[in-house]
């Protein structure tokens, strides 16, 4: 079973901007690793301990417990990595699936299932950097800055519950 749908060429554009702007920000968080003589040696990866100071690169990659502060900077350090990777990989799989000036897109139900996850991560990290809440309106003032950006937003969401709705009919 195969979903199928058709992007336009700018909307392939921002997608493809949007997604790899969420890579480079994985790569930068990836970078701040700290060297590790025995990771090294045993092939095990660890990453930061400390949580990440931008906020939406803190809402991608956000605590594992909140109960104990050492416990969350070791959880942190062993799993971040990891998720860092999936994310990674999500991200790369929707840019390999974007047509490079629109048209047809065809996604088995388990690339749908990675694109859900990716579209999350954009949506997660525009939503964070434009402070959308419950409490946000369809749209800002015409002299608000965030206003475009919002309209990106919606149709993020709206290609998120298509997907969602799809995948659902297939169940």
């Amino acid at each position: 079973m195969r979903l199928v749908a058709t992007m336009e060429e700018q909307e392939a554009s921002v997608l493809r901007g949007l997604v790899g702007e969420v890579v480079q920000m994985l790569d930068g968080r990836e970078a701040e690793s700290p060297a590790d003589e025995l990771a090294e040696l045993t092939g095990m990866r660890t990453g930061p301990s400390k949580r990440p100071e931008d906020r939406v690169l803190a809402r991608l990659l956000p605590d594992f417990t909140m109960e104990d502060a050492d416990l969350a900077a070791g959880l942190r350090s062993l799993h971040e990595p990891s998720l860092i990777e999936a994310k990674r990989d999500a991200a790369t799989t929707v840019l390999r699936g974007l047509p490079p000036r629109g048209g047809r897109v065809e996604l088995s139900v388990e690339e749908a299932d990675v694109w859900l996850a990716a579209l999350n991560d954009v949506r997660l990290a525009l939503g964070t950097a434009l402070d959308v809440s419950e409490e946000t309106p369809d749209s800002f003032p015409e002299d608000d800055p965030r206003g475009p950006h919002l309209g990106v937003y919606h149709w993020l969401t709206f290609v998120q519950d298509s997907l969602v709705q799809a995948r659902l009919s297939l169940l």
